[in-house]
């Protein structure tokens, strides 16, 4: 089943564009402009998340929430907020939001807090595909066995953790089967990603801010470290981490105490901190960019992510897992071909799972979500790859399957949109395929 995104806004541009963001990507999305309008449309649809903004004319987001919360308590709801309404997004998570996003926000950022979201409804794990480990790591490689192994070990302990890895690798998902497999899953798991957020407002999220502390400041806002008392506090890219935070991040390891912006006044906290990074932590203490005491102290207990080529037993599982999962989500039902599956398997994956998962969902919409997907439907840098590798057949004459198929099928939709006065809707029912396809094909082929 698709699950429906009811997104709430009264600005149309940003209706707009998060709308086709989750359009693109599988969901059914509602928009409305209030709340008033958001009510109709929760009363009349089956909604399954809703995605809404703190300040709307009339009745406000924290309202909607209210509305939700008392109607719909199994639908999760993500609150969009400007830096000086954080405090009332703070507020709003504690009294039924799932989460936050700060603007101006990514829509890759958005579909993220949303799977998430989704995935944390109770029943979730029960849909969860069969490909997937029950903890959402996916383990064929003696590799990835190992390092399920290693955090089962340290799950229960106190210690903190160091995750490394390449970009992609998925850091964060071994982060949260740490979390998943520890006394404390059923406690916050809070996920701050330091790279993402700039300095001056990093400190805010983390410590929290005291009323006063600077203009628009008008109540006490908590930070990350207190919203996850008693959870685990998800410190990725920490290497990105300013110099001026790096020793009041070490207090609070130490001392398990936090104070916040504009107060004196210390509140005790027991996080457990997993930190992650891609960057290589000791040649930044050698050159002075990360202190080495911090260093120490995140460094107890390193699990180090390989790169998606150098377990190529993980792949085909992988893209089974994220095939299950879109095809739950579109409605649609498809399988990898044994062409697709080698193709996919040979490639050096420079993004690792992250570009994996990108592919997927892109072969899964070019196929029209039904059959077998074939190799045809992956993208050109996986054929040049292995094609770099075989003998040149240029002075034989012979030319690639795929750039055949692709000269076909370029001039196929240039006639559909010549004979349709560049129509796509009537341009994709003469070529038999969805206007979704179309503009993929459109992107793909290089013919905008």
């Amino acid at each position: 089943m698709t699950e429906n995104v009811l997104v709430v806004d009264d600005e149309f541009r940003i209706r707009r564009i998060v709308e086709m963001a989750l359009s693109d990507r599988g969901f059914r999305v509602s928009t409305a402009p209030s709340a008033e309008a958001a009510e109709e449309v929760l009363a009349r649809d089956a909604v399954d998340i809703v995605v809404t903004d703190l300040q709307l004319p009339g009745r406000s987001g924290l309202d909607l929430l209210s509305h939700v919360r008392r109607t719909q308590p199994d639908v999760p709801v993500i609150l969009i907020t400007a830096f000086g309404t954080v405090e009332s997004a703070v507020e709003a998570i504690k009294a039924g939001a799932y989460d936050y996003v700060l603007k101006p926000f990514s829509v890759e950022e958005l579909e993220a807090l949303v799977v998430r979201a989704l995935d944390a409804r109770p029943g979730a794990r029960e849909m969860q595909p069969p490909a997937a480990a029950e903890d959402g790591v996916v383990a064929r490689s003696s590799a990835m066995k190992k390092i399920l192994a290693m955090v089962a070990q340290v799950a229960d302990a106190p210690t903190t953790v160091l995750i490394t890895g390449e970009t992609g690798v998925g850091k964060e998902v071994v982060a949260r089967a740490l979390h998943r497999s520890s006394g404390r899953r059923d406690q916050p798991f809070v996920a701050v990603n330091c790279a993402a957020i700039p300095g001056e407002l990093l400190e805010a999220e983390l410590f929290g801010v005291s009323k006063g502390a600077y203009t628009g400041a008008v109540k006490d806002r908590p930070g990350k470290l207190e919203i996850a008392h008693e959870g685990t506090l998800f410190l990725d890219e920490i290497g990105d981490m300013p110099a001026a935070l790096q020793p009041k991040l070490l207090r609070v390891l130490q001392g398990g105490t936090v104070e916040r912006l504009g107060s004196n006044a210390t509140r005790r906290v027991d996080v457990r901190v997993v930190a992650a990074t891609h960057r290589d932590l000791a040649s930044l203490v050698r050159d002075g960019r990360f202190r080495e005491d911090l260093f120490y102290r995140i460094n107890v207990f390193p699990i180090d992510i390989p790169p998606l080529r150098e377990r190529p037993e993980d792949v085909e599982a992988l893209a089974v897992a994220a095939l299950a999962r879109l095809t739950e989500r579109m409605g649609t039902r498809a399988t990898l071909g044994p062409e697709a599956i080698g193709r996919l398997q040979a490639y050096s994956w420079p993004g690792n799972v992250r570009e994996l998962m990108n592919v997927v969902e892109r072969a899964v919409i070019l196929a029209g979500g039904t059959g077998v997907i074939d190799d045809l439907e992956l993208p050109r840098q996986i054929f040049l790859h292995r094609d770099a590798e075989a003998p040149d057949d240029g002075a034989l004459g012979v030319r690639p399957l795929s750039d055949a198929v692709a000269a076909a099928e370029r001039a196929a939709i240039v006639a559909a949109l010549e004979r349709t006065g560049d129509n796509k809707a009537q341009a994709a029912r003469l070529l038999g395929i969805s206007v979704r396809t179309l503009f993929y094909k459109i992107e793909k082929l290089d013919l905008r």
